[in-house]
């Protein structure tokens, strides 16, 4: 079998590969059509950063079987293409953690003693010793939001250093937090006591732009924003308005929207220190993401074992037909939960009713945790690992099995317990393969978990519907379908809508605005 390396990598990952008995490529720089014309002769393909693996290359890989990326995030890579296809996508968690901890440490320390500045200054010929007056990390107060691997080791660091570590993390218990000697708190709490933030969440839609206008006005002012995560977590447009006027004190950037930037306004910014995006960028990190990309493929390949993929369909393979349907329907009900889930979740429970489900329970409840998880973390969850995070976090998980459900053959419920409230949500398949909700907390309800969807409860009165309706088509927005369910005439009801695109926040804000409307969601499965 060939592989093709289309990015410059350590030679260690040919070594690898090539004793493995592979035929190795190494191309790195290849454009992408050139790409495109040979990559139906390769089972694998290895990158980095810098090849954009997109749904055109993957349709042209017609023998491809693993697409590795030889570091943690997969941004680059189009996963659900390669999904559809069947072609396993996998990355190196884990390899660049202590590289990016130190560099986060490092970029705190730069901002904290205006060091960049301070040494151009020098290197120009000048002694301004009053100009660059810095603040002490010792006593300060560091919040940390996202404390997986990289947030963890980031907190190690400040506390070494004197600083009080509050963190957020809507995964980990509070117990957990104080072996990390990290008090959790919520994140209004965090902009409001720290005075540094530091931010280590994936980008996606729960987390693009969540240091905004609104939430800078709530830090102290005079904070200090790191960033060495993902670019879009931290507003651009926002943060330089805020260190324009003062509210930021001083902001570290690794990352950007646009790497590299068209505009450098706010990379140039006195208050910025700003690097090209060198968290992972050591000898260290670069020489065992190479060497563990290369025992991944290897593995896969040999079908000795798969690590370290990031998309479902890939861990499939091996799933019998028949639950497949269930599996997808786990992951829908943890998606769900963890998008409209309020405060630290606490407890987990799965209730399987029918043979089949009971049958594969570890698989199914997996699944749940693979949805919810993927959710809200950064790094890649899959069946394997999902239930060893859960464990690591102290989320308790219990099982329940029944015999009979009355209306339902197979019945999966899950319910969660968190430090602000409780749910159930359940789901069954029809016809072997239509994915169904049935019950959202006390609403019966027949609803399809797919897409993008308006979810809130109402007061049970003529004209709810017609309002939220307007709201929608005001935005040009199309109504795919419609779920509803109620406990009484007059009572509080439950309005699931499926649209056929994004519903923009401004929207969202006008329709939780409505009399008689709460906890309006939007939830993307």
């Amino acid at each position: 079998m060939k592989i093709l390396i289309t990015d410059p990598i350590e030679q260690s990952c040919v070594d690898i590969l090539t004793r493995e008995g592979f035929h190795v490529d190494l191309k790195p720089g290849l454009p992408a059509e050139e790409i495109k014309a040979i990559i139906h002769e390769y089972a694998a393909l290895v990158v980095r950063s810098g090849t954009k693996v997109t749904a055109d290359i993957i349709e042209k890989a017609t023998s491809m079987k693993v697409i590795g990326r030889a570091g943690a995030g997969v941004d680059n890579i189009d996963s659900a293409a390669a999904s559809r296809k069947g072609i396993i996508v996998m990355n190196t968690p884990g390899g660049n953690t202590l590289s990016t901890a130190e560099h986060t440490f490092s970029m705190l320390m730069a901002v904290a003693r205006n060091i960049p500045n301070a040494h151009a200054s020098l290197v120009a010929g000048r002694w301004d010793r009053k100009k660059f007056m810095g603040t002490e990390l010792y006593g300060k107060t560091l919040g940390i939001v996202g404390m997986g691997k990289i947030g963890r080791e980031v907190a190690l660091r400040a506390q070494a250093f004197g600083m009080t570590t509050i963190g957020f993390d809507p995964v980990l218990g509070p117990e957990v937090g104080a072996k990390m000697n990290v008090e959790l708190v919520p994140l209004e709490e965090i902009y409001r006591r720290s005075d540094f933030i530091t931010v280590h969440t994936p980008l996606s839609d729960e987390t693009r732009g969540l240091l905004n206008d609104e939430s800078i006005a709530k830090c102290k002012k005079g904070v200090r924003l790191i960033n060495c995560a993902r670019g879009g977590i931290i507003d651009e447009a926002a943060l330089l308005k805020a260190l324009d006027s003062g509210q930021v004190a001083g902001a570290a950037l690794d990352v950007f929207v646009e790497e590299p930037p068209k505009d450098f306004t706010l990379a140039k910014h006195p208050k910025v220190v700003a690097t090209p995006h060198l968290g992972a960028s050591t000898e260290e990190a670069q020489e065992k993401v190479a060497i563990q990309i290369a025992e991944q493929i290897a593995d896969a390949l040999k079908d000795r074992g798969i690590v370290g993929a990031v998309n479902a369909a890939a861990l499939q393979a091996g799933v019998p037909n028949e639950i497949k349907p269930y599996l997808l329907l786990a992951e829908k009900l943890g998606a769900l939960q963890a998008q409209v889930m309020k405060g630290q979740l606490k407890e987990l429970s799965v209730e399987l009713t029918g043979e089949l489900l009971q049958k594969h329970s570890e698989l199914i409840k997996a699944g749940v945790l693979r949805g919810l998880f993927s959710k809200l973390m950064s790094q890649p969850v899959n069946y394997i690992n999902a239930p060893v995070l859960a464990q690591s976090m102290g989320v308790r998980i219990s099982e329940k099995r029944t015999t009979d459900s009355n209306d339902y053959a197979n019945l999966l419920t899950i319910g969660y317990v968190s430090d602000a409230e409780q749910r159930t949500f359940a789901g069954t398949v029809f016809g072997g393969k239509h994915l169904k909700f049935v019950r959202l907390d006390k609403y019966s309800i027949e609803g399809t978990p797919e897409g993008t969807f308006l979810y809130y409860t109402n007061i049970d009165r003529p004209g709810m519907l017609a309002k939220v309706g307007t709201l929608l088509a005001e935005a040009n927005i199309n109504i795919a379908g419609l779920s509803l369910g109620r406990s009484g005439i007059g009572e509080r009801a439950l309005t699931v809508i499926n649209v056929d695109s994004p519903i923009p926040e401004s929207v969202l804000q006008k329709v939780a605005a409505l009399d008689g409307v709460f906890n309006a969601k939007v939830v993307v499965l």
